[in-house]
């Protein structure tokens, strides 16, 4: 593997996501919006906790949410610049 190919990560997509803050300190997303510019409802949060994300690098709050029909993974990735939400591509 080459340098390039670590720099480059097209498994990583950070994403646009609506969430409640509230006032414990919890964090809810309650939508995200998905790179075909479509958005998804978080139906159910399964889970929280801290993590990394063994596909796409990266690591923060875990949250497993049911969106639809699919269970997926949504990360809030904390760093100095700012959180930001990322998931995972499926490839």
């Amino acid at each position: 593997m080459e340098l390039q190919d670590y720099l480059t990560n097209d498994r990583k997509v950070y994403v646009e996501v609506n969430a409640d803050h509230l006032t414990d300190g919890r964090v809810m997303p309650r939508s995200f919006v998905w790179v075909d510019g479509k958005r998804y409802a978080v139906e159910h949060i399964l889970d929280v906790r801290p993590a990394a994300s063994l596909k796409a690098g990266g690591c923060g709050l875990r949250y497993t949410v049911r969106a639809g029909k699919r269970e997926t993974y949504l990360f809030l990735e904390e760093n100095r610049s700012g959180d930001r939400w990322f998931m995972e591509r499926m490839q």
